[in-house]
């Protein structure tokens, strides 16, 4: 009797993440002395950024790797213990049935040789025999089929492992999307935005009109940015608001030629800044900083404005 045989499974090669270098950063210079190493230090942010990326990448190939590696043996380790088992148990069934074959073919010569009772015990006993057999080989058939449903399971596990790690490289491609992409929208905001001189006479920094604008000057990182919003001031409400380092008290509002009044209290100090247009970036300075904070005001309704304040990045004593 022949028995089947196991083929040993052959594991699926599992894609290597590529990491792909970042794209080169492009940036022109711009016209003014003072910019240059501020978006020099910008440069720098963005290739840092870059190369963690790209260190994350190669963490998670490494990760995959070790997976892949993981699979392979305990794969081979199990098909190594079911091709033994199923050996073992071949070579027991080969021996159980030539043993048993012998003894029944014994049994029918002798009982071919009797008569009567004798004839009869000695079918009975072929009859046991054939019986003890046929149980034999359905307790083989019952191993080899349980072997091979392990084997069957260990390769439906395999398969769902590729398919979860082809989701990782999925997953690491989009998100590479994403912060190209991310990346590519910042860079052309900012690109679009404009400067503008300021009320002191001091050229200004981008100028943000909405709220995508003024997220794009954070990724930036060239300076704080704190956003307000302000009520004309009533009898409950007489005093100015804190913002930061100043303090605004808004007067009037303007919104049908928006313009508005308000006053600024900064170290100690309280100034007004009477009909200010919206997008104007209104400067004040402060002892603890070399550059001027700036005040842009992106929306004006009835008694009402809201915008953000810009601070240095670098607080020290003014000289």
């Amino acid at each position: 009797m022949l028995f089947p045989k196991e083929n040993r499974p052959v594991s699926e090669p599992v894609p290597q993440v590529q990491a792909q270098a970042p794209a080169p950063i492009i940036i022109q210079a711009p016209s003014s002395g003072l910019k240059i190493p501020i978006l020099f230090g910008a440069v720098l942010a963005l290739i840092g950024a870059s190369l963690y990326l790209f260190y994350q990448l190669n963490e998670v190939r490494s990760e995959l790797a070790q997976t892949k590696e993981s699979l392979s043996a305990e794969i081979s380790k199990m098909y190594e213990t079911s091709t033994v088992t199923t050996q073992t148990s071949g070579r027991k069934m080969d021996k159980l049935e030539k043993d048993t074959q012998r003894e029944l073919n014994q049994a029918r010569a002798t009982a071919a040789q009797l008569s009567g009772q004798a004839k009869t015990e000695a079918e009975h006993h072929a009859d046991e025999l054939a019986n003890k057999l046929q149980k034999i080989q359905d307790e083989q058939g019952k191993q080899i089929g349980a072997v091979s449903s392990e084997v069957t399971q260990t390769k439906s596990e395999v398969t769902a492992a590729n398919a979860k790690i082809e989701g990782v490289n999925s997953e690491v491609g989009t998100v590479k999307t994403d912060l190209s992409k991310t990346k590519a929208d910042t860079e052309k905001l900012i690109a679009d935005m404009k400067t503008a001189r300021g009320d002191l006479g001091v050229q200004s920094g981008l100028i943000a009109t909405n709220g995508k604008e003024l997220n794009a000057l954070r990724e930036l990182g060239e300076r704080n940015y704190t956003e307000f919003k302000l009520t004309v001031a009533n009898r409950k409400d007489k005093g100015p608001h804190k913002f930061g380092d100043v303090s605004i008290l808004l007067k009037s509002a303007d919104p049908k030629h928006n313009k508005y009044t308000i006053e600024l209290t900064a170290d100690d100090k309280t100034v007004e800044k009477k009909d200010r247009n919206i997008n104007e970036p209104v400067q004040f300075m402060l002892s603890r900083a070399q550059q001027p904070y700036e005040l842009v005001v992106n929306d004006i309704k009835k008694d009402f404005i809201a915008g953000y304040v810009s601070s240095p990045k670098v607080q020290q004593p003014r000289k």
